[in-house]
């Protein structure tokens, strides 16, 4: 068994294109990560293999996930199951700021 700690003060930042990057920390069949959003970003629609539980720690967001909307506010959540095309919208001017988890892990995530 391995085991991880870490705190997000101490994890990297990745950019992961303009206006969005995030921190990962994982496991052995997990991933947790850390986004912020900025307010305009490009939204890009995705779809990936893995469930992806994602919780709004700030910020306000339009999550598309195929043709449904969800108004998410801080404390919100939702489940995205697998291979569904999904994105998140910022609403207003404030950096949006959201944990996934992701199961199975992430391996592009882990450097």
């Amino acid at each position: 068994m391995i085991y991880n700690c870490a705190n997000w003060a101490d994890l990297p930042w990745t950019e992961v294109r303009p206006g969005v990057r995030r921190k990962a920390f994982t496991g052995e069949g997990a991933t947790f990560a850390m986004n912020e959003l900025q307010p305009h970003h490009e939204p890009r629609p995705h779809k990936h293999p893995y469930e992806q539980i994602a919780y709004i720690a700030a910020g306000v967001c339009d999550y598309h996930i195929e043709d449904q909307v969800f108004r998410l506010t801080p404390g919100g959540m939702l489940v995205i199951p697998p291979n569904l095309m999904h994105y998140a919208e910022v609403v207003g001017d404030e950096v949006l700021v959201n944990f996934d988890i992701f199961t199975p892990k992430r391996e592009e995530y882990v450097k």
